[in-house]
């Protein structure tokens, strides 16, 4: 059975909930359970439900911060 591996690039993590993080290409991926997240049209507004409440995408980009690089000791 062949195997396809898909791998992303994440930039930026959200400040309201940090395990949803953003790909380079526009893509919204949750860390907690692994999987990416379905963009929603709701109410004439496109946006993401973000642990279990729907935020438009016009309040996630401000939301957006880079995520904080772990620098180890050794």
């Amino acid at each position: 059975m062949p195997v396809i591996t898909v791998q992303y690039t994440c930039k930026y993590q959200l400040k309201i909930a940090e395990h949803y993080w953003f790909t380079t290409n526009g893509l919204c991926y949750n860390t907690k359970s692994g999987r990416l997240v379905k963009q929603v049209f709701k109410s004439n507004c496109i946006g993401y439900v973000i642990d279990g409440k729907f935020r438009s995408l016009t309040f996630l980009k401000t939301q957006l911060e880079k995520i904080p690089v772990n620098k180890m000791p050794f």
